[in-house]
């Protein structure tokens, strides 16, 4: 890192990840779904903040800017990985320790999540895991905000579609997978504008 930084810019990054560094983690993980992956993403999203820190005027504006990092280098590492994955005809079953149903209902609609374009995840998670605006996604993405509706839209399908063939109960999917993807209609898929 850059050792030039005044002294009160690493405080105040520093006072930052102290105090932002779960919620970072919890987008990193919505992101990337494997544990360790989703720490690699978060701490080089943090180097490449913390190097631009001096920049971000608005300090509130951080978690966004950060995220952006996030999304931009989960696609780098995508685009490289792509190269060099074999894609197979069936997914691999999921597997978790928890029995609660909630537990299961997270791990398969993070499942199924896989199966979006990255577009359409980075849309789903910034609408409605982040709960951040149409026009707050289409600022952070770099998209009109029409593209992010239809995105969106098309997203939720998708998960939608996914999650009634994948799930072993069917139509009893539980209350989280039920909250993402069950909007999928045109009021609540653009609810907070």
């Amino acid at each position: 890192m850059n050792a030039s930084k005044h002294p009160n810019t690493v405080l105040e990054f520093e006072e930052y990840v102290r105090t932002r560094h779960h919620a970072l983690l919890c987008t990193a993980r919505r992101l990337v779904s494997d544990p360790l992956g989703a720490q690699d993403l978060l701490q080089t999203a943090l180097v490449r903040t913390y190097l631009r820190w001096e920049g971000i005027a608005d300090k509130r504006l951080a978690d966004a800017y950060l995220r952006r990092v996030m999304i931009n280098i989960r696609t780098e590492w995508w685009r490289a990985r792509r190269l060099q994955e074999l894609p197979i005809e069936q997914l691999p079953d999921s597997h978790t320790e928890d029995p609660a149903d909630q537990h299961a209902d997270r791990a398969l609609l993070l499942d199924v999540m896989k199966t979006l374009t990255l577009q359409q995840r980075s849309v789903v998670v910034l609408r409605h895991f982040e709960q951040m605006s149409t026009e707050e996604t289409a600022a952070a993405l770099g998209m009109a905000p029409g593209t992010v509706k239809s995105t969106l839209h098309r997203a939720l399908t998708r998960l939608r579609h996914e999650l009634e063939r994948s799930s072993p109960r069917q139509s009893g999917l539980g209350p989280e997978a039920q909250t993402t993807a069950g909007r999928t209609g045109a009021g609540s898929a653009s609810g907070r504008r």
